[in-house]
This record gives structure tokens, sequence and C-alpha cells, in this order.
């Protein structure tokens, strides 16, 4: 199983010297990749209808994943860069294939992209992009970079892509690069049993999460594919005692989960050296790397 971490946005500030110092450790450590998050703008929620249930908001601090990537690229040398996830419909679908390449080829092959559709029409708004058609509309987003990410030229008409005759330059180191998916309703984990190399997951270490896990599974048979070629990641909090994190990753990987990731944020850690902290003591007592 390979062993991750989720970089704290919301906590870890502005400091270019405290971001890298996070990535580092986490590399010193021996965890296998870190993972980030994406939004571009926050909906301020006052005075908007009952219905609507922001999870972040305007206050909640998120550093652009492709800049992000882009520094950390530099900083460090082996640890995976995993986007999870990147709001695929509200970019433009073209750009979003070459800035992947582009940060593929510059950390040498070190990037795993995760897309999902998102859940905050106000960003889809705000960046002029269509909420309504986002579900159909990913689907031929993954295929046209996949085609992008294998074919010096592309020649492609689709619903909401024309590419005449062109490609992008230079091509990622993968090709295609690790495509993975973000999902909770039951109609995207299809959609990702269908189209993903892997499932960035919320699944809990439990009875339930072991059925949703073989539900699943069972999807991607389905589809005409093999489950044991597609990943799937779950997540391990930072909360509780090493005791408690231990007992959830071992839960994990005797589900079979291929990766995991450790979150420090939202764990009312006090400053980085003690995200830090956490990250080493979960290295020394979870028997899972």
């Amino acid at each position: 199983m390979r062993v991750g971490v989720v970089f704290p946005h919301q906590e870890i500030g502005n400091d270019p010297a405290h971001i890298a110092a996070y990535a580092q450790a986490a590399e010193d450590l021996g965890y296998a990749h870190v993972v980030a998050y994406d939004h571009v703008v926050g909906a301020d929620p006052a005075g908007r209808p009952s219905s609507w249930r922001g999870v972040y908001t305007h206050r909640d601090a998120f550093h652009e994943p492709f800049v992000l990537f882009g520094y950390l690229a530099a900083v460090t040398k082996r640890i995976e860069l995993a986007f999870g996830i990147v709001i695929l419909p509200q970019r433009q679908t073209i750009l979003v294939a070459k800035q992947a390449a582009s940060l593929d080829v510059l950390s040498r092959g070190r990037v795993r992209l995760g897309v999902a559709i998102g859940w905050n029409h106000v960003e889809y708004e705000a960046l002029g992009m269509a909420w309504r058609d986002r579900a159909k509309r990913i689907e031929e987003q993954i295929h046209v970079m996949r085609l992008l990410w294998t074919n010096e030229v592309v020649d492609y008409t689709g619903r909401w892509h024309r590419i005449d005759r062109a490609g992008i330059n230079p091509l990622p180191i993968q090709r295609p690069i690790p495509l993975w998916m973000g999902a909770d309703e039951e109609i995207a984990v299809k959609r990702v049993a269908r189209l993903a190399d892997g499932w960035f997951s919320h699944l809990t270490p439990d009875e339930t999460g072991r059925a949703g896990l073989e539900r699943f599974r069972g999807y991607v048979r389905e589809a005409g594919r093999d489950p044991g070629r597609i990943g799937v990641e779950g997540r391990v909090p930072a909360t509780g005692t090493p005791d408690d994190w231990t007992r959830r990753a071992l839960a994990f990987r005797e589900m079979g989960m291929t990766h995991l990731e450790f979150r420090t944020g939202g764990s009312r850690l006090p400053d980085l050296d003690a995200h830090i902290d956490a990250m080493r003591r979960f290295r020394e007592a979870a028997p899972v790397f």
C-alpha cells in the first residue's frame, strides 16, 4: 500500500518556506505522495438560500494546485504529486492537459491527476463554465486529455471540443498520466469504475466501507475492467491517538486499499512543527509503509 499525506491548505499559511518544509518532511519520512485539493474561489455563505450547503467558504485558503505542485516539484525529488482532486469541468480541458503534461515533465514523471465534477455552482459561474452539463462533459474531457497526452497531433470533434490537427509539446513523461477520480454519489462512483485509473474514495474502515468497496469492484467488472488494475485510496485523519490511526490504516490495508492518505489538517494542530510531528508519529506507529 502506498501511503501519502494531504497538504493542509487551510492551516499551513502562505510562507513558501513552510510549504516547502512540509513536503520535504513528508518525503524524508518516506511518504509516497502528497495530495492537494482544488478550489479557485470560495463563496460567501451570507444571504444564500437554506439549500446552499458549502463545505468551504471564502474564508478557507486554497493554494492553486498546479502552481503549488510546480513549486513543490522544484524542492522535492521523489514524492508523487497527487491532485485529489481538480474540478475539471470548470476548467479549460486543453489547458489542463497542457499544465499536467508540463508538470509531469518538470517533476520527472511524478504526477497523478485526480478529477471530479465538484459541488459549488458559485465557483462554476465565477469561472464562466456551465454547471448543468458538468457530469457528461467530464467524460469527454477525460477522453480528450488522454488523446493529447499520447499523440503528437490530435484531430478530434466532440460535443464540447474541436481540435483541428494540433497537439501539446512537450508530451508528458507518463503517456498517459495516471488519471484518478473522486466520487461519493453512486452514479459518480459508477463513472469512476468505467473511466478512471483509480478512485479517491471517502470510504470508512468498517463494514460499511467494505461493502462500498465491493460494490465499486462490481461496477468495475460490469464495465469489463479488472478491479486489480484500478487503485483505491482511503483516508486516515489525524484525530484520536496514534493507536487509532494505526487501527484505521490496518483496516484499510485488510480491505485491499492500494493507497492511503494521512490527513493532518482539520485536527487543530497549532503549527507546522505539529503537522510534521504528526506525520512522524504515524510513520513510526503504523506498519503499512
